[in-house]
């Protein structure tokens, strides 16, 4: 590990941060907040077209940016198919509450769909246990 500007231990290799581009960010915003808060993730960036939450020095952001092409989201087409995080039961229960629909529940891994589409998976963590992204 190297150390980082703020003196924080940088892992090389790991996520800086995610940027997903979406159609309705006012949607996203209330689907993803209440997961990432869940996950253990702070408010980080907000902007007129962004919102990003962060968890250490990795950050997750949602923006509507001008430039996006219209069509939606596909997690069967090329990009990104799923992000999957460690998280718990309650990270999950807080997607539910905000009208994230379950695709698959194996028991340790629950596979999430939001509204445009986006598919995150929260790997199940013993009780007490913290999220990442």
């Amino acid at each position: 590990m190297d150390t980082g500007e703020r003196g924080v231990a940088v892992a090389r290799g790991l996520f800086h941060h995610v940027e997903l581009w979406v159609d309705d960010l006012t949607r996203a915003e209330a689907q993803w907040g209440p997961v990432l808060l869940a996950l253990g993730c702070e408010p980080f960036q907000h902007w007129e077209r962004g919102r990003s939450w962060r968890l250490g020095d990795a950050y997750l952001v949602v923006e509507q940016s001008p430039a996006l092409v219209p069509g939606g989201h596909e997690r069967l087409r090329a990009g990104l198919n799923h992000l999957a995080v460690h998280g718990t039961r309650a990270a999950v229960a807080a997607a539910l509450a905000a009208d994230w629909a379950v695709r698959v529940d194996t028991g340790d891994a629950v596979h999430l769909v939001d509204a445009q589409g986006f598919e995150l998976e929260i790997v199940v963590a013993a009780a007490g246990a913290t999220g990442s992204v």
